[in-house]
């Protein structure tokens, strides 16, 4: 299965589940009255349509470049990504405001195993296609995929939480029925919400710096630097390198000092051999490249990454 098809499989996995489990949480939580477990649905609910977007963002963002979108259609990962995050934002909102409202005007749960069931089921489910997700997400590189699974991670957490604040209740209510802990239900919704902004504010950060072209990490440009030192004496150095990334693809651009003697051929020939060295570190990059013959007046920008300057001094030592 290529990436493309991979991807979008994974995302249809992940569409399925929510649907499933919104479903059920809703029913349970109206059948029990659990502002926790209706609070769990809402979540589910925002985690369906993030799937859902996520859906949309990796079959557009798998498209090729066109005459509109010349460096591809990566970006729409990232912003289906800053999408998910404000809908999660809006989502712990909700929660907070009726559970505030369960405070106020507290009521009784009833059948109170049926939500334990069922947010016992919705951990167990949410853990295993978070997985899938984080994992094909990883080794596709896809912002999307990884921004549902950090949904449905943070929905395992949560439900674990919910399902420990109802067999409190029911506990308490079997061995001292006279306590009145009402409060725990509107206050482990309150709990769940807190949790999910942290996840949808994590989120923002790691989908918003790509659409601001932020650098790529040093360890990633690292990988183009260790590759052209290791094409010395074929080129001198380089300078002027810049990065950036736009949903799975990383974007190269930088000037590469060739020998002064070296003919158009034989540097555009090791042009691509580094190309070549990059794609196989990182098979989506793009790598733009601009030759320059070294005259050797050692201009400043020229020094700091200048290998045969930097020879030229171990030998003199």
């Amino acid at each position: 299965m290529d990436k493309q098809k991979m991807k979008t499989a994974t995302a249809i996995l992940s569409v399925v589940s929510n649907t499933t489990l919104v479903a059920l949480k809703l029913a349970i939580g109206t059948i029990i009255g659990s502002v926790s477990v209706i609070s769990e649905a809402i979540h589910s609910g925002v985690d369906l349509v993030a799937a859902v977007i996520a859906l949309v963002a990796v079959r557009k963002s798998g498209k090729p470049e066109d005459r509109e979108h010349a460096y591809g259609h990566g970006k729409i990962e990232n912003i289906a990504g800053t999408i998910e995050a404000i809908l999660i934002f809006l989502a712990a909102a909700w929660i907070i405001y009726e559970a505030a409202h369960k405070l106020i005007r507290p009521a009784p749960m009833e059948e109170v195993g049926w939500g334990v069931i069922v947010m016992a089921l919705s951990a167990a489910v949410n853990f295993g296609v978070s997985h899938v997700l984080f994992r094909v997400g990883e080794r596709t590189d896809s912002i999307a995929l990884k921004a549902d699974g950090m949904h449905l991670r943070t929905d395992v957490y949560t439900s674990a939480g919910v399902m420990l604040g109802l067999l409190i209740y029911w506990a308490a209510g079997r061995v001292l029925p006279g306590l009145s802990l009402w409060w725990i239900d509107p206050v482990v919704a309150i709990l769940v919400a807190l949790m999910i902004v942290k996840a949808a504010w994590d989120l923002t950060v790691e989908s918003a710096r790509d659409l601001l072209d932020a650098r790529l990490a040093p360890e990633e440009e690292n990988v183009v630097t260790a590759e052209i030192e290791l094409l010395y004496p074929e080129v001198y150095g380089y300078h002027h390198l810049r990065s950036r990334k736009s949903g799975p693809y990383r974007f190269y651009d930088l000037h590469l000092m060739v020998p002064p003697e070296a003919s158009m051929k034989e540097a555009h020939e090791v042009s691509d051999v580094l190309k070549e060295r990059v794609r196989h570190h990182y098979s989506e990059a793009w790598v733009e490249i601009h030759l320059e013959p070294c005259d050797h007046t050692c201009k400043e920008h020229c020094r700091e990454h200048c290998f045969h300057l930097e020879r030229a001094r171990h030998v003199d030592a």
